[in-house]
């Protein structure tokens, strides 16, 4: 979908919001070449509509919540939709309609991926390329980066909307050997993503600090062995932070 596109969708589902259009009404047939929402979603509510909106705003849903995407719309889900409208100016009442598609189809590429990040920056390293080799299949590791770039992209937003630069994102189990990695990391899961700031801004201390509040599990980055030159985020389950010269720890 092109910007334009994008941009007049979002100007139209404001519209129809103000309107009080129903979704019916205000979403068309094929409002994104990577996924359409046709209703409203609000909390008890639950499926596999609820599961994508979960992916697109789990990075805000609060200081150290690594919310689970299960399909079930419960207080997690409406604080990190609350949280989305809220940063995107939007009315924050979490319950994610029009307005709030809107804006995610305003973000999110064709291919499904965050408009500030790309399959190609997360994909196969060593150059090698791909989405083979890792701990899960390969179907497996593209869903959990399509996750993970989400979480990057409400952290980038979250940083002013500064640029961030990944220099390590899905790793095959010899790749993450060849590189010093134990070979069944989170690399080789595609849950995990290394980042720095362009020219030094934002920082690798900013970058890990912030990632408290962008729904990561796993935060390292200077101070911690082999991370001062970047800043490592992940997706796992529980929390383990360890960026001890930017004070953040578990």
């Amino acid at each position: 979908m092109s910007k334009v596109l994008r941009a007049l969708l979002a100007s139209l589902f404001a519209l129809a919001t103000v309107l009080g259009m129903s979704l019916a009404t205000a979403t068309p047939a094929a409002a994104d070449s990577c996924y359409t929402w046709s209703r409203t979603l609000r909390s008890s509510a639950s499926g596999a509509d609820v599961r994508e909106l979960q992916v697109r705003v789990a990075g805000w849903a609060g200081y150290g919540v690594n919310m689970a995407i299960d399909g079930a719309f419960g207080a997690q889900t409406k604080t990190a939709v609350t949280n989305f409208q809220r940063a995107y100016g939007l009315g924050a009442d979490g319950v994610a309609g029009p307005a709030t598609y809107a804006k995610i189809y305003e973000l999110q590429d064709n291919d499904c991926s965050p408009l500030h990040f790309a399959w190609t920056e997360v994909d196969g390293g060593c150059g090698a390329g791909g989405y083979s080799g890792g701990s899960v299949s390969a179907t497996i590791v593209r869903e959990n980066l399509k996750r993970v770039m989400w979480r990057a992209e409400a952290l980038r937003h979250q940083l002013g909307d500064r640029p961030l630069r990944v220099t390590s994102g899905f790793r095959s189990k010899s790749c993450d050997v060849s590189v010093g990695g134990s070979g069944s990391g989170q690399h080789t899961y595609g849950t995990a993503m290394d980042l720095t700031g362009v020219s030094g801004s934002p920082s690798l201390c900013s970058i890990a600090q912030q990632a408290r509040s962008a729904g990561v599990g796993g935060i390292f980055g200077p101070g911690y062995p082999a991370h001062d030159d970047h800043t490592h985020i992940d997706i796992r389950a529980g929390r383990t932070w360890s960026a001890p010269r930017c004070g953040v720890s578990s």
